[in-house]
């Protein structure tokens, strides 16, 4: 049987970011790990992706922001003696690390990179289609025919300039993730909308749905409501939602 598909979709701007940053992040492990010249470029793109978000002032304060809301609300379920201590301390712990490796950054997240020349060759270049062939980057060309170890070195030595941005993005999104379990539900005639409690927040919701459906979820909302439809992935060009109750799982996410 195949494994149910998860989709995604934030109920905020900060969540999306958070999504895009994390998404990123694993796009650049995954071709890290490649020896082939275009597996270091996709991680060198990765990253310039990363440094492009990070180039938003607000950044650094929305992170340190969303790590004191976490704590508080975590702190706030301190007293509860069904709540696993040990654990509990170990996540406040890595809360107020992440809090205080932010503070430490000076300047802003990525401006090193974005400050790099030959970063800023290839960046300027990759709008263009086809704009970073070895005739429009000789230097880019000559990294890309380094060794792979010496490629990976300096790939792994920018991403540490970020690190701690990867690391604060990890911790956010798997405490939210973590935060409610899936409840099963179904969509009658391949549409779910649910109101939403206000107070609480909700800022991620996740569906899974078998593959084997052959559907897809589209889902829309705010933090007052939101709205699932299911499509059918057999009209590729002009997708219809389909009229069959679909079976899904449902979760929806705050801290």
């Amino acid at each position: 049987m195949q494994n149910p598909i998860l989709f995604e979709h934030p109920l905020n701007e900060r969540t999306r970011t958070l999504l895009r940053i994390a998404h990123l992040f694993e796009q650049f492990e995954y071709h890290l790990a490649g020896s082939s010249q275009w597996q270091s470029r996709a991680a060198l793109q990765a990253l310039l992706d990363i440094s492009s978000i990070l180039a938003r002032t607000d950044i650094k304060k929305d992170l340190i922001k969303q790590l004191d809301q976490q704590q508080k609300s975590l702190a706030s379920i301190g007293a509860n003696p069904k709540v696993d201590q040990v654990r509990l301390q170990q996540v406040l712990d890595d809360i107020t690390h992440m809090t205080e490796r932010l503070y430490a950054c000076n300047r802003q997240l990525g401006g090193s990179l974005r400050k790099n020349d030959f970063l800023n060759s290839i960046s300027q270049r990759a709008p263009i289609p086809g704009g970073s062939y070895e005739f429009d980057l000789p230097q880019f060309h000559y990294w890309l025919n380094l060794p792979h170890t010496e490629r990976v070195m300096q790939l792994d030595g920018w991403r540490h300039e970020i690190s701690t941005v990867q690391e604060t993005a990890e911790l956010l999104l798997g405490l939210l993730r973590s935060s409610n379990v899936y409840q099963e539900q179904t969509a009658v005639g391949g549409i779910y909308q649910q109101n939403l409690n206000s107070k609480r927040g909700i800022q991620l919701i996740q569906v899974k749905v078998e593959a084997a459906s052959l559907l897809y979820a589209e889902i829309s909302g705010s933090k007052h409501r939101f709205c699932i439809r299911f499509l059918e992935s057999s009209q590729w060009e002009h997708p219809q939602q389909t009229e069959q109750d679909v079976p899904f799982a449902l979760k929806t996410c705050a801290i």
